[in-house]
């Protein structure tokens, strides 16, 4: 399918009995508009100017094909696809959180994971967000056509200069730590600090860190001992264009993050023209795949965060390629292209 022929194709993402608000997204809203900002499994409903339902009957009412998201104990997934497929729908399922610790973690459950197979094995198709998810959905559908399971990035709307928040060079300053759980050990929160803390150490360079853990956190970061002055502390939830901007002050973004996550601390750096160093998601392979953690040990990454900080031309040529790569195939065009030609294969089979 063309780019223009692409133009017309809407998705509905469906979580059934989930908490976000429902949204229609007829139209790319300017950052802070909207019930939800265009990220996570809403981009998919963004890019494509489609809707984000947790009614399973109002996603029917779209007539629209579903990207059906597994959550909880999915039973409430399970009826969903049920009712879907009764009204004709066609139906591309993914788990709502795709991280291998994620995905570990939710099909220990003995139901669960008899749920999820069924579930699996029964859709039309499966989207992953990474490239490991896919993977496993592919095991599970060992019966069925692989062009039916697909890995599809999670979409950024980089083209769109209304979410450009990027900052020049003069006013940027300091190391942004894109982590902030200490108790997920793929995330190695507390081996960035380290880092973190190395850099500031050899440049000067203030550090940032998200603390949402109150006392004990800040317990947690005096035990490390940051230069005195050098840490800054962002303690309060913030709408995501503020946050936005709390990211594009500083020259780089640093993390350690082993989890294959899709990628949104990589995704926040995108919107902020920002380099991103370390992290393994499927986003930092793609778009920042010469600084990701893919493959490379602690020291190579802090080796390469310090080239950065210290090296303004240097931090421009990662952010030029990044934005490259992501007007290919993250941007809300690109990955609109990518769901058309996905959905149009079961549009062809019905005929």
């Amino acid at each position: 399918m063309t780019s223009q022929g692409a133009e017309h194709f809407r998705l509905t993402v469906l979580n059934p009995g989930g908490r976000d608000q429902e949204q229609q997204f007829h139209n790319l809203r300017a950052p802070g508009e909207g019930a939800h900002p265009p990220i996570n499994f809403h981009a998919f409903a963004a890019c494509t100017r489609g809707a984000f339902h947790f009614s399973p009957r109002r996603a029917i009412a779209e007539d629209t094909p579903v990207l059906l998201l597994l959550r909880s104990d999915f039973r409430a997934s399970e009826r969903a696809l049920s009712d879907l497929k009764k009204q004709g729908r066609t139906v591309a399922v993914s788990l709502k959180e795709t991280g291998l610790h994620q995905i570990a973690q939710q099909l220990r459950d003995g139901a669960k994971l008899s749920r999820f197979m069924k579930i699996v094995a029964e859709a039309d198709g499966c989207i992953a967000t990474t490239p490991e998810a896919a993977q496993i959905y592919q095991r599970v559908r060992t019966k069925r056509d692989p062009a039916t399971v697909t890995f599809i990035p999670t979409p950024y709307p980089v083209e769109d200069q209304r979410w450009n928040f990027s900052l020049p060079a003069n006013e940027q300053s300091g190391i942004f730590v894109g982590t902030r759980e200490w108790d997920v050990p793929s995330r190695n929160h507390f081996a960035a600090l380290l880092v973190a803390r190395q850099l500031c150490e050899a440049t000067g360079e203030p550090v940032s860190v998200v603390n949402l853990d109150g006392h004990k956190g800040r317990r947690l970061l005096d035990e490390l001992r940051f230069p005195e002055g050098k840490l800054r502390l962002i303690e309060k939830q913030k709408p995501y264009p503020d946050y936005l901007r709390d990211v594009a002050r500083h020259k780089i973004v640093l993390q350690l993050d082993s989890s294959h996550v899709p990628g949104q601390v990589a995704g926040d750096a995108l919107l902020c023209r920002a380099a991103c160093v370390g992290g393994d998601g499927a986003i930092e392979r793609i778009a920042f795949s010469k600084t990701c953690g893919e493959s490379r040990t602690i020291s190579e990454i802090a080796s390469m965060a310090l080239d950065l900080l210290k090296n303004p031309d240097l931090r421009a040529a990662i952010v030029t390629e990044s934005q490259e790569r992501a007007l290919e195939r993250l941007s809300f065009q690109a990955v609109r292209l990518q769901l058309a030609n996905f959905f149009a294969q079961f549009a062809a089979s019905d005929l």
